[in-house]
């Protein structure tokens, strides 16, 4: 049965607001599971971030990226603070190591209203936002994490790096993503974000984005500066279905399009290759927070569910897909009902919010039950 299925996850804390999201985060994961009558997940906490590399030397110890390799996916809270560096001034990120280890190309980042959560936008289209950023995650501006060159204290240089194969296989995720998207009443559009009106890698990587696209003739495409793609995202965000870009303007785009939902404790995303997977929320560590109780912990419920759909889909178990449901749904109906995290003007933080989550999906739909109104 279903029920008896399980799953082994890789569960990397972190460092501040990381450590403190991520064991709600399975608390409802495993209510919602539950709910649906399994999977079940094993979950196996892992070390990593700043606190490891002062403790151990090392941000990303073997034992930990041995156990990522060998997990169904891996679950990661938020890992680095600003205070604690490698000698070359960077900050400690094993997140960005991870992508480049186990080969996560594809960065999805999906820009999702939630009602009751107030946009800067005041058209009221904002309101019921839904796109998604897909960010080439190993190449691009961030290929030069770890090696990049300071000659003297007169001149420093980051090289960007774009190949055939790298942006191909992005281009064809996010066309994938963007047919499953238009099979669920979607545009079934992807706009190419670039600036290859002035560099020659971004008009290569225009170039092999538009032979991608002539393979899915069921969809459409256009383009955009990364400039007019940053106005328009602020302008009139939802002409957007699904976006493609380099690595460095995703990460811009991608907090940009945070801010337009309520900021980043409603951001979740996933790191993506053909093997493996990370899910995590967009948001940071949060050390001027940590140990207060305020983080809000949505973008790590909706990362988490991120996961199940991505375990449902890659070993054909529905019912994990059915869990993620409910956790999103149950996510809309608290805020939809008047919940207000502190970065929105509220005074709910990761033990109410949990609560009242977890309260939501215990009397939320199960696959054969009717789904209550929201009041």
């Amino acid at each position: 049965m279903t029920g008896d299925r399980r799953f082994r996850i890789a569960v990397i804390p972190g460092d501040g607001i990381g450590a403190e999201v991520i064991g709600p985060c399975l608390a409802v994961l495993e209510g919602a599971l539950g709910r649906v009558g399994g999977p079940r997940l094993d979950p196996e906490i892992l070390a990593a971030g700043a606190g490891t590399y002062l403790a151990q030397g090392t941000a990303l110890p073997e034992r930990t990226l041995a156990a990522a390799r060998a997990a169904d996916a891996i679950l990661l809270g938020a890992a680095g603070l600003p205070d604690v560096r490698y000698p070359d001034g960077t900050e400690i990120a094993p997140q960005i190591e991870l992508r480049f280890l186990l080969d996560l190309y594809a960065g999805i980042r999906p820009i999702r209203s939630i009602r009751g959560v107030p946009t800067p936008l005041a058209d009221q289209r904002a309101a019921a936002l839904d796109f998604v950023i897909v960010r080439e995650s190993t190449e691009g501006l961030f290929a030069s994490h770890g090696k990049g060159r300071v000659r003297g204290d007169a001149e420093a240089e980051d090289r960007l790096r774009i190949t055939r194969r790298g942006t191909a296989r992005v281009s064809d995720a996010a066309l994938r993503l963007a047919r499953s998207r238009k099979a669920a009443g979607g545009a079934g559009r992807v706009t190419c974000v670039d600036k290859a009106n002035v560099f020659a890698s971004m008009a290569f990587f225009r170039k092999v984005f538009d032979e991608r696209a002539r393979q899915f003739p069921d969809l459409s495409g256009d383009h955009l500066y990364i400039d007019a793609a940053a106005l328009e995202m602020v302008r009139a965000p939802w002409r957007f279905d699904v976006i493609v870009t380099e690595n460095m303007f995703g990460d811009i785009l991608s907090d940009l399009g945070a801010g337009l939902i309520g900021g980043m404790g409603f951001a979740p995303s996933a790191d993506i290759g053909d093997d493996h997977a990370v899910f995590q929320p967009c948001h940071g560590t949060a050390p001027d927070i940590a140990g207060s109780g305020r983080a809000n912990p949505t973008a790590m419920f909706l990362s988490g569910a991120m996961m199940l759909e991505w375990l449902a889909e890659r070993h054909g178990e529905p019912r994990a897909a059915e869990a993620a449901s409910l956790v999103r749904q149950a996510v809309d109906a608290v805020f939809a009902d008047g919940m207000r995290t502190w970065e929105i003007g509220g005074t709910a933080g990761i033990r109410e919010v949990t609560d009242v989550v977890l309260a939501r999906i215990a009397v939320t739909g199960a696959p054969d039950d009717p789904m209550p109104a929201s009041p």
